[in-house]
Parts: structure tokens; C-alpha cells; sequence
């Protein structure tokens, strides 16, 4: 009964052991999984600055075709709208 009670204290430590490896592991992943998130959302940010920089910079080298862009699009949008509402009638 003694040997019994003995061994049960190693029992215990080893899965102890494991959770602690298993806490360490996770704790790794969700830190990576931030720093990943983190980091693409800077390149988002960026990528995105630089559309809108482009955006203006050929808004001033050709006036007339972002406005007949523009133009097209708003007749793109509109006539799509119409023809879902027309669809749902």
C-alpha cells in the first residue's frame, strides 16, 4: 500500500509536465497568429495608401478619363440596382 501511495505523486507530475507543454505551445501559436495578423494589416494599410495615392496622381494626369471612369461606373452601379430591384417584383 505504501509503494501505492509513493508512486501516485510521479503520476501526477507527469501530465502536469504535459499541460505546461501544451500551455507553452499554445501561447507560442496565438503570439505568432498575432504578430502574423498584425503584420497584415500594416501591408493592407499600406497597400492601400498607395492605391489612393495612384488614384490621384492619375486623377491629375488624365482629368477627363477618371471623370468618364467614374461616369461609367455610376451607370454600372445604377443599372445593376435597378435590374436586382426589377428582379425581386
Amino acid at each position: 500500500m505504501l509503494a501505492n501511495v509513493l508512486e501516485k505523486p510521479a503520476m501526477v507530475e507527469s501530465p502536469l509536465r504535459e499541460v505546461s507543454k501544451i500551455r507553452s505551445r499554445v501561447t507560442d501559436a496565438v503570439g505568432d497568429g498575432v504578430r502574423s495578423a498584425s503584420q497584415a494589416i500594416r501591408h493592407g494599410r499600406h497597400a492601400a495608401e498607395d492605391a489612393i495615392e495612384e488614384a490621384k496622381r492619375t486623377v491629375k494626369q488624365r482629368p477627363l478619363q477618371a471623370i468618364g471612369t467614374v461616369f461609367a461606373a455610376g451607370v454600372l452601379a445604377g443599372t445593376f440596382f435597378t435590374w436586382i430591384g426589377f428582379r425581386r417584383r
